[in-house]
């Protein structure tokens, strides 16, 4: 019987090609099913490159887009021909690499031993928060405003002594070497003494259509941006090992040398500075004593107050959220809450700062430590979620207003030649205020209505101190000093 489909000749030359005349296993290639399976994932395939590429082009958009308005919102205003844009953009610098910085040794120096059962390490970490400050008020302070013809390089060195020290500090954590505490205390003096230099330039660069309290957030407001924008990378590198994170922060600082360095030449300027100094010889020959304006003195104390909560609200929650959560959460979700709204009041601070057409930094210090007390003292009546929210985020909001407030202060009412002295102490004696509220946060027993109920008598009983101190002070004569 003749086949309705003959056979395929065998090749010429040859013998017939295996399985010649046959239907192919469905797993072979040539199987109907198989191309079509094989057509289906090359087209998956395609499918799944071309959304992948268009999430990316979607993300570089985004990102193109962000970086876009940072610059045009950091150039606004008069910013861009005064020069205040640029040390904008090189305070993001600083945020990112600080934020790299802290990610790392999160895990190696400070954190790690944070724990119900190692308070004394914790106070440990206090003590050692407290040597930069120790070193950059009486030391880098005055030395800064000696060098204040020559700003860009004393900022500039800030930057490229971090990125050496965080290169050593990366070998000294990958190895466990001795150098891990100095260069960790030496990248710490660093960056407060850029604290103090950048914020001695301020001035310099601030256009005439802008206020201090505005320029100083928009500057800050930068920070925030900066740390958000690059903490991820920082994760990421961390991923690899601490080590990793601490090389990214090394370029990141190198960056910063390279944008202190061309910041405008009026930062260098000399133009307007006074010939006097902070120390006054009193009647009688009586010893000398540092004097600073009274508005300062009184911004300085009036801020005080906010920063010593911060202090007692990081160590005393930190320990009572692990020992006696709420019940139904997670402690770590408890502490991230508390955190998280001290952040977006922080920015919500910031902000307003940075936007507000007209702020009353005197009014501003006051309000911010009322309201400080005012929250506490609801937290410990009505102690729950939603008060451990509310208490962090007017905690990071009324700090951050008055710092702002107080960074005005000593700007608008400090001779400039003197100012780094100023902010080195002023930041001295707010961390050291920081540092008193943590040691008072771990001392007290682990009961949520007592820590804050003692929290917010220390508040009370520290407004009406300043409130009255204010008072009773004899008015000054026009540019006279008063001591702090």
């Amino acid at each position: 019987m003749t086949s309705e489909h003959p056979a395929p000749s065998p090749p010429a030359g040859g013998d017939p090609a295996p399985g010649a005349g046959s239907t192919p296993p469905p797993d072979a290639p040539g199987h109907p099913r198989s191309r079509a399976v094989g057509r289906g994932l090359g087209t998956g395939a395609r499918v799944t490159g071309r959304g992948l590429r268009g999430v990316g082009r979607g993300v570089g958009r985004a990102g193109s887009y962000t970086l876009s308005q940072a610059k045009r919102a950091s150039r606004a205003q008069g910013a861009e021909q005064s020069g205040l844009s640029r040390l904008i953009e090189l305070h993001a610098a600083n945020a990112a690499g600080d934020a790299a910085v802290a990610i790392s040794l999160a895990t190696t120096i400070f954190f790690a031993g944070a724990t119900s059962e190692a308070r004394g390490q914790v106070a440990l970490f206090l003590g050692l928060t407290m040597l930069p400050f120790a070193i950059v008020a009486p030391l880098i302070g005055p030395f800064l405003d000696r060098f204040s013809h020559g700003r860009r390089w004393a900022i500039g060195a800030t930057f490229a002594m971090r990125g050496f020290l965080c290169w050593v500090l990366a070998d000294a954590v990958a190895s466990e070497s001795n150098l891990l505490y100095p260069a960790a205390l030496g990248v710490l003096v660093s960056s407060k003494a850029y604290g103090v230099t950048r914020a001695a330039a301020v001035p310099r660069l601030k256009p005439d259509d802008l206020t201090l309290v505005k320029a100083n957030g928009r500057v800050s407001l930068a920070g925030v941006v900066g740390a958000a924008a690059f903490a991820p990378i920082a994760g990421l590198a961390a991923y690899a090992g601490s080590e990793w994170c601490l090389r990214y922060a090394f370029l990141v600082f190198v960056v910063g040398t390279i944008l202190a360095i061309r910041l405008p030449a009026k930062v260098d300027s000399a133009a307007g500075e006074q010939s006097m100094s902070l120390r006054e010889a009193r009647p009688g020959g009586a010893r000398r004593g540092t004097q600073v304006p009274r508005s300062v003195a009184f911004a300085l104390r009036a801020n005080c107050g906010p920063r010593w909560l911060s202090g007692f609200l990081t160590m005393f929650m930190a320990f009572l959220l692990r020992e006696n959560p709420i019940a139904g959460w997670s402690p770590t979700v408890l502490i991230a809450l508390v955190i998280g709204g001290a952040g977006a009041g922080n920015t919500l601070g910031i902000l307003f700062a940075s936007l507000l057409k007209k702020i009353n930094p005197s009014v501003t210090v006051v309000l911010a430590l009322l309201v400080d007390a005012a929250v506490v003292l609801v937290g410990a009546l009505f102690y729950g979620v939603l008060a451990l929210v509310l208490l962090g985020l007017t905690a990071g909001l009324a700090q951050s207003l008055a710092k702002v407030s107080l960074d005005s202060t000593i700007q608008s009412d400090v001779p400039t030649h003197v100012q780094a002295s100023a902010f080195a102490r002023s930041d001295t004696t707010l961390q050291l205020s920081w540092v008193v509220g943590g040691f008072v946060g771990i001392a007290l027993p682990l009961n949520p209505q007592l820590g804050l109920g003692v929290a917010c008598a220390v508040l009370a009983a520290w407004a009406v101190f300043v409130l009255g101190v204010r008072r009773g002070s004899p008015a000054p004569s026009a540019g006279a000093p008063f001591p702090a």
